[in-house]
């Protein structure tokens, strides 16, 4: 494989307060590099037998590459609504057309030393036949609940995912889902 830059490090986001409101805009690679909070939608997207879409970052991701995931989606655009970044970010890594409006599940800043974003949470139903963008994964498969628990100790996670995907286990057990 030849090396490659990192995947949209000039895409302008929106910069965010710690009240998810737009304070300014800057490139991808600016906002990562400064720690500037930006805006991410996660989709937990499941197959008709409700398991769940799990797949590896390529290498040239430009956070967390390599890493497996259980939800897709990324950054809201500029001026891009959480709702519509979802169904976007959803039918372009699962490479389909007509998935139905993912359902929002709850909202939450995520903050380590060194990333800060606001990430909105969904989850949807996806019955068509799934074709991954290969500039983004690696490889992928659709793991019921219990496969998906026995990889979280084992497999490199992305530590958002792996915090949203936390958050939404501790939300459904308080019955808050």
């Amino acid at each position: 494989m030849t090396e490659q830059q990192p995947l949209n490090a000039d895409e302008i986001l929106d910069v965010v307060d710690e009240n998810d409101q737009v304070v300014g805009q800057a490139p991808r690679g600016e906002t990562y590099a400064r720690r500037m909070r930006t805006r991410c939608a996660f989709v937990l997207a499941r197959d008709a037998e409700g398991r769940i879409f799990v797949h590896r970052r390529t290498p040239q991701k430009l956070v967390f590459p390599s890493h497996y995931d259980m939800f897709v989606g990324g950054v809201v655009g500029t001026g891009e609504s959480y709702d519509e970044a979802a169904l976007r970010e959803a039918e372009e890594e699962l490479g389909v057309r007509g998935l139905p409006r993912p359902e929002h599940l709850f909202t939450f800043l995520y903050e380590t030393p060194e990333h800060t974003w606001w990430s909105a949470v969904y989850q949807v139903r996806c019955t068509l036949p799934v074709a991954p963008q290969e500039a983004e994964i690696d490889w992928y498969a659709f793991l019921t609940e219990e496969e998906l628990t026995r990889q979280l100790d084992v497999w490199p996670w992305t530590p958002d995912g792996l915090a949203a995907y936390r958050e939404l286990l501790a939300r459904r057990e308080a019955g808050d889902l």
